[in-house]
Formats: structure tokens, C-alpha cells, sequence
């Protein structure tokens, strides 16, 4: 059942599903740029330029995506959220992000408020998404989450901590180093796209190293690199 819908998914497209595919995957889970790619498959014969990558990207880089959610496990019990400010052509914006207890992103959601407004909204989208409120619900001090959570999900436990967050605040950091590489996004609805592939590309790969040993990390990784290849059809392709 999966060999007509790789077909219709690459249809048309002068390389093949492998090419693709490897192509999207070294843009979203490294700190590439579209000329970086260019060039790295440049090195192995392919040459293909860096408008070609970005087509590609925006057509596959969601559809992936979405394959990779419904694919992994349900998120956990606790959410930690948080924002960071982005500076998007000149203008702030913000960019709210909510990941679990093992540090799994669950949502991001780029917005030009830092208000209860905002903060309702990013709840709204959680709650949607994950089908169920958290246990435990941990923030910084910023007055609106719990504002925000008292209207949304009011039997929730809340902990306002600054030292209790560090694990949403860690979140941000492959986001600033794409920023950078990017020379920043162009626009909110470019760095919402961007960002909802890249963090669901990340969840897959998101292998802890800690309280594991080498040849348990090398069968995690081998696991992610087999459903990467079930989700981007590759196998059904060859």
C-alpha cells in the first residue's frame, strides 16, 4: 500500500527519493546552509543547486514532518515553556516553545505578543495537538502563563521557577544557531514553517547520550535512521 503513494510524493522530480530525501535531512538537522548542502552533494556527484535544495525542502520538509509526529510516542506529563525574542526582518517577534520532561519538543508557536493573548494561545495549541492537559505545567515568572492557565486549563499544576526551566531554555539554542546560519528568518510565517519541520526532524534524532551506553546510543540511532527511511519512503521508492 505505501509503493503508489512514494510514487505520487516524487513523482515528476529528476532525482531520486534517496537524493531527496538526503538532502532534506542534512538542511533541517544540521546547522547547514541551502549552499552547504549544495555543496556536500556536490561532493558525492549530485549536482544539484541550492534552489533545487530549498524546493525541496518546503515541499517535503512538512510532509515529513507530519509523518514523524504521528509516528512517535506520545509527548510526557510535564511541559516546560518558555520564550525567546527573534528578530524577525528588523521587527521583534517572539517564539514560544513548549518540550517535555525529556526534552522532546511538543510545540513552537512564533508570535509578535509576549501577553496572556499569546501565551492562551500557545496552551490552545498544545492541548490540541497533544489531546490531553499536563500533569505538571513549569514556566519562568512571566505574569501570563499564569494568567493564560488559569482560563485554559485551570486544574493544572503550575511551578514558576526560574532555575526550574532550563530544559525549555536549552530548547532555544539549535534555534539561534539556525538563526545565524540563515542571517535570520525572513518572515514569521517562513520561521514558524521552518522551525515546526526542524524541531519534528530533531525529536527523531533526539537520542540522550547520558545513562546509556555506546552500543545502546548505536542501536537508538539505528532505529531513528530506519523510521527516517519508512517516513521519507525511501525503501518503498527503490
Amino acid at each position: 500500500m505505501s509503493l503508489p503513494a512514494a510514487k505520487s510524493s516524487y513523482a515528476g522530480y529528476r532525482f531520486p527519493a534517496e537524493v531527496i530525501s538526503q538532502a532534506v535531512w542534512l538542511y533541517f538537522r544540521f546547522p547547514l546552509s541551502l549552499r552547504m548542502v549544495e555543496e556536500m552533494l556536490a561532493a558525492r556527484g549530485i549536482i544539484v543547486s541550492h534552489e533545487t535544495v530549498r524546493q525541496w525542502a518546503l515541499k517535503f520538509g512538512q510532509e515529513f514532518a507530519s509523518r514523524i509526529r504521528r509516528r512517535l510516542p506520545c509527548g510526557g506529563d510535564k511541559w516546560h515553556l518558555d520564550e525567546v525574542a527573534i528578530k524577525i526582518a528588523g521587527v521583534k517577534h517572539w517564539l514560544w516553545r513548549a518540550v517535555d520532561q525529556a526534552g522532546m519538543v511538543l510545540d513552537v508557536l512564533v508570535q509578535s505578543r509576549r501577553d496572556k493573548r499569546a501565551a492562551k494561545r500557545l496552551l490552545r495549541k498544545l492541548l490540541k495537538r497533544q489531546c490531553r492537559a499536563p500533569r505538571v505545567m513549569v514556566t519562568d515568572k512571566l505574569p501570563s502563563y499564569g494568567a493564560a492557565k488559569r482560563e485554559v486549563m485551570p486544574g493544572v499544576e503550575h511551578r514558576q521557577h526560574k532555575a526550574l526551566n532550563n530544559r525549555a531554555e536549552n530548547s532555544h539554542q539549535p534555534t539561534r544557531r539556525r538563526e545565524r546560519q540563515m542571517k535570520r528568518f525572513k518572515s514569521a510565517r517562513q520561521a514558524q514553517r521552518f522551525l515546526s519541520t526542524h524541531d519534528q526532524i530533531a525529536n527523531l534524532f533526539h537520542l540522550r547520550r547520558d545513562h546509556v551506553t555506546g552500543s545502546e546510543h548505536r542501536t537508538a540511532r539505528a532505529r531513528a535512521f530506519e523510521m527516517w527511511a519508512e517516513i521519507s519512503r525511501v525503501a518503498a521508492a527503490i
